[in-house]
């Protein structure tokens, strides 16, 4: 009985708050549904797929993503899943899996946004200059994570390694004016493409991966970070 109780512990730790986050999805992609069937969001096409394809893909690779961040992190938390199997190597080959996700998703953002490009009823030289602005925050945070942060604890070192569970907060660059700004700085890069592309869908799949990303952190990161730094209190 006291084997099959932690086993029950472990998968309800493993699963914490992810009803939440499949509500949540549901809802987003329900509010997507409207966008979905205009006109100018469902023209083009690249490399012979259509733009509603392209779009599938960019959904289906945003919830792999963020899914397979879920995975890791709560099985290296919760059963040290990646340490036993695989040592010191264990995050390293989950840094390269989240790697090859997270260009594969902003890889599928760029082909929707070229797929649909000229679909938007503004000015193209207007939507590219808007584009550079946007860009220089999410430079400066890819400057403010080097600098200040770190690559390592941006991808969230901190379910392998207790060592990092110590360490202080980073209220330096960008990191002064947003502790998150991961999310609400790092996810305009989604936006760069629609805008660049003067594209309809480009900006819809955009909104839907700012959304999603939120999902992520109210649904798995928030939660994770209370039980990782009040067990290190």
């Amino acid at each position: 009985m006291p084997a099959q109780s932690d086993g029950w512990r472990l998968l309800a730790r493993i699963f914490e708050r992810q009803w939440l986050h499949l509500l949540l999805l549901v809802l987003l992609l329900g509010a997507l549904g409207p966008a979905l069937r205009a006109e100018a969001v469902r023209a083009g096409s690249l490399g012979g797929l259509g733009t509603p394809a392209w779009i599938a893909l960019a959904i289906v690779v945003a919830v792999t993503h963020q899914g397979y961040v879920w995975f890791c992190w709560r099985m290296q938390l919760h059963g040290q899943l990646f340490t036993r199997l695989y040592g010191d190597r264990g995050f390293p080959l989950y840094g390269a899996g989240f790697a090859a996700l997270a260009l594969t998703r902003l890889a599928a953002v760029i082909a929707v946004a070229a797929a649909n490009r000229e679909t938007l009823p503004w000015d193209p030289a207007i939507l590219r200059t808007m584009a550079v602005v946007a860009a220089v925050p999410v430079i400066y945070l890819f400057y403010s994570i080097h600098r200040y942060f770190t690559f390592r604890r941006a991808l969230g070192i901190d379910h392998f390694d207790p060592s990092y569970r110590s360490a202080s907060l980073v209220r330096q660059g960008i990191f002064r004016y947003t502790p998150n700004a991961m999310y609400v700085v790092g996810f305009l890069m989604a936006w760069l493409p629609g805008l660049w592309f003067g594209s309809a869908a480009g900006l819809v799949v955009a909104a839907f991966n700012h959304a999603y990303i939120w999902i992520h952190y109210l649904a798995t990161e928030r939660p994770d970070m209370r039980r990782i730094y009040a067990q290190s209190a």
